[in-house]
């Protein structure tokens, strides 16, 4: 295994387990992967592998308990390293995607704008408008909401946004776990993402000064962060259990 891999999946194990905790369900760390047994907000998944063994069974069979409690609704498994099969138990193929890892070494990326402010969110209204600005507005007559204001209080996450004349336009999650920084939930205006991408890697590298970044990506967001100097270290996989 590629130790950035392993690196990867668990820094992104432990987000997930931070916007669990939040909500006050915390799942819990076992020697292969990261579980919770209890429904997950929006996005987030209930399994998250974090080596691969050479017998996966036990992973399997952590899978397959989790299956047998009948979770409400959808719930997913993010296979770290496209080493599992769970079609014959009635999962899907959701995402396709490769782990990322960008070295300290590398300088910021320059991402200078007039008229644009990058900020550390810092309290529950702001908060507000960066998920607003992430996946639309949240409330009792929408989406529940995502990210609580407890995750403000961790001082290894940042959730970072761009301003423009005062509106959340772009943003982004860094966190910290061990010696990396993991970058997710970059959003961006459609017309100009590579920008505000660069903003977003500059942002987590101010946060958290002198480690490398990491995160996984597919598609165009792939494409753009390959150009900002990200490395591809392995492929992952999420299934859905519908």
């Amino acid at each position: 295994m590629d130790e950035r891999t392993v690196q990867a999946a668990r820094n992104n194990a432990t987000w997930c387990d931070a916007v669990c905790r939040a909500h006050g369900r915390p799942g819990e760390f076992l020697p292969d992967l990261w579980i919770n047994h209890q429904p997950t907000p929006r996005f987030y998944p209930n399994v998250v592998t974090l080596t691969r063994p050479r017998d996966q069974s036990a992973q399997l069979r952590a899978i397959a308990l989790l299956d047998e409690r009948g979770l409400p609704g959808a719930w997913g498994v993010k296979d770290s390293y496209c080493a599992l099969d769970l079609a014959s138990s009635g999962f899907q193929v959701v995402v396709e995607a490769h782990w990322l890892w960008r070295p300290a070494t590398l300088p910021p990326p320059r991402a200078e704008r007039a008229g644009i402010r990058w900020a550390r969110i810092k309290d529950a209204a702001a908060l507000a408008a960066w998920e607003a600005a992430w996946g639309g507005p949240t409330g009792d007559d929408a989406s529940p909401s995502v990210f609580l204001p407890g995750l403000l209080a961790d001082p290894a996450i940042a959730m970072l946004a761009a301003y423009d004349q005062g509106e959340i336009v772009a943003g982004a999650v860094a966190s910290r776990t061990g010696d990396v920084v993991g970058l997710s939930n970059v959003f961006t205006p459609a017309a100009d993402g590579a920008h505000f991408w660069a903003g977003s890697v500059a942002g987590a590298m101010a946060a958290f000064p002198g480690l490398p970044l990491v995160g996984y990506e597919g598609g165009e967001e792939l494409s753009i962060a390959q150009s900002l100097g990200f490395a591809t270290v392995g492929p992952l996989r999420v299934w859905v259990k519908i």
